[in-house]
């Protein structure tokens, strides 16, 4: 949907699950076509106004931000401009494919299982989901939700921390420094992890391994937890003949998540949030791939439902609430490589300065 808000600065495209006022929010589903326009403005929109930028349209997602490939028969998939054969990830589809292609300098998305990272990652571009709870998310769809972010897509990390600057008044800028990165193993694909290894020696920072005993689990309870309140959330159209066969699937199944699951789930969230504290009481920030394969083709994703295996290396910073920004890398035989950096809670700009280091490595 295109429009023209605002002033002359950055141009900045908008998530369809976020308020604008006098438009409609679709989230992506044809559910919510006929709901009247968005009588205020989420705080995030008034924010960017207030500081000239240039809103140009809002993006198509995945149905209900309830997916990660980014595939929407209602609306239209978008196309993915770098790597047209693959997917454009999701579920911020739209979002990260409008910064790949020029349409916008910068674009909002929100991410509760990785769904700014991954479509960044997918379609070569950078994309920041910032600490839990830095960001307002007010006016956003989901209205309650413990993992998700909203957060930016840019074609530079400047303009990132640019678009950062008007989000959050307390952000800051660091500087550049040698900051210690803890090298997180096991990777995935041996093309990838070959890579991620090369561009972190590229960047001549010091660097030791860490190993992150309760990942696995952490991603597990991740998947329970959006699941749980991504159901809850839409418990009311879990009969709607009008939601995707792939989101109606899955709403169905987590609408069968007990109060046990969560709860156990919770724990996890506690553990893997101490893990993670002490591992960086040694390093600065953690590195690792953003995805552990390459993306799959469209066709490939429409006959295989195992595309969730794409969030195993973001979905566990969600639970935590880290930060965490994907870095494109150069592509290897036409697919995307994206190399993902988190730091400790708080620590955005950290994140950012490690992101423009690696930036200074490699052209795109």
């Amino acid at each position: 949907m295109q429009t023209s808000l605002g002033g002359n600065g950055l141009r900045v495209a908008v998530k369809d699950n976020i308020d604008i006022k006098g438009l409609n929010t679709t989230a992506g589903s044809r559910v919510y076509l006929t709901e009247p326009p968005a009588l205020e403005s989420a705080t995030i929109v008034q924010r960017l106004l207030a500081t000239n930028f240039q809103i140009v349209g809002k993006t198509k997602l995945h149905e209900l931000a309830f997916g990660i490939t980014g595939i929407n028969d209602a609306f239209g998939t978008p196309v993915n401009p770098r790597f047209p054969k693959l997917i454009p990830g999701g579920s911020s589809s739209g979002s990260a494919a409008a910064v790949a292609a020029s349409l916008a300098d910068v674009a909002i998305g929100t991410d509760t299982g990785g769904s700014i990272r991954i479509p960044a990652a997918c379609c070569g571009v950078f994309g920041l989901k910032p600490t839990f709870g830095r960001i307002p998310r007010d006016g956003v769809s989901p209205a309650r939700s413990s993992l998700d972010c909203v957060g930016v897509f840019a074609q530079s990390v400047a303009q990132l921390e640019a678009t950062m600057e008007a989000l959050d008044p307390h952000y800051k800028r660091k500087d550049s420094r040698d900051y210690k990165l803890g090298l997180v193993t096991p990777h995935g694909n041996p093309e990838i992890s070959d890579a991620i290894i090369a561009a972190v020696r590229a960047t001549g920072l010091p660097i030791c391994r860490v190993m992150l005993a309760h990942f696995d689990s952490a991603f597990s309870a991740g998947l329970t937890m959006i699941e749980y309140e991504t159901a809850n959330a839409f418990r009311d159209l879990l009969d709607s003949s009008l939601i995707g066969d792939d989101v109606l699937t899955r709403l169905r199944k987590a609408a069968r998540i007990t109060a046990e699951d969560v709860r156990i789930a919770e724990v996890i969230r506690k553990q893997f949030r101490e893990e993670l504290e002490r591992a960086f009481e040694t390093v600065d920030v953690l590195v690792l791939p953003t995805i552990a394969d390459f993306p799959p083709a469209l066709t490939e994703a429409r006959a295989d439902r195992s595309a969730v295996s794409l969030t195993k290396n973001v979905r566990p910073f969600n639970l935590s609430g880290n930060p965490a920004i994907a870095v494109p890398l150069p592509s290897i035989n036409e697919r995307p490589v994206s190399l993902q950096i988190v730091g400790p809670m708080g620590k955005d700009d950290v994140v950012c300065a490690v992101a423009r280091q690696f930036e200074a490595c490699f052209s795109r």
